[in-house]
């Protein structure tokens, strides 16, 4: 599986930006996809996973109200819609997929990952 991240940017706080992660391979919908951030100096945090066949998803708490991660399995793609954006969701952003089709959390769970893709929050 190869993971294609986009969409990230420079945005005043409040802003919004939609993150995407398009995955080549035709098991996709198999995998948990989930999305990770790594500001610097930090080490990668967790910040949301979906999986198929559930109609939600699962957030950090830092993020839980203001994130929305969805997955389309037709385009394989799944969409992290991030709005009231702070400086502190500075970070770059990475999707990663886990063959284990459960709402992992921990990076290591995870067996395939993304470039990676900057997000920047101006106060």
């Amino acid at each position: 599986v190869q993971l294609q991240a986009s969409g990230g940017g420079l945005v005043q706080a409040g802003g919004s930006l939609r993150l995407s992660c398009a995955a080549s391979g035709r098991t996709f919908s198999r995998y948990a996809m989930g999305w990770f951030r790594q500001a610097p100096g930090k080490e990668r945090e967790f910040v949301a996973v979906i999986i198929s066949g559930l109609d939600k998803a699962l957030y950090s708490e830092s993020v839980k109200g203001r994130f929305t991660l969805s997955r389309d399995n037709a385009k394989n793609t799944v969409y992290l819609q991030m709005n009231s954006l702070k400086p502190e969701d500075t970070a770059v952003y990475y999707c990663a997929a886990s063959m284990r089709s459960a709402m992992v959390v921990a990076a290591s769970l995870y067996d395939y990952w993304g470039q990676g893709t900057q997000v920047t929050v101006s106060s």
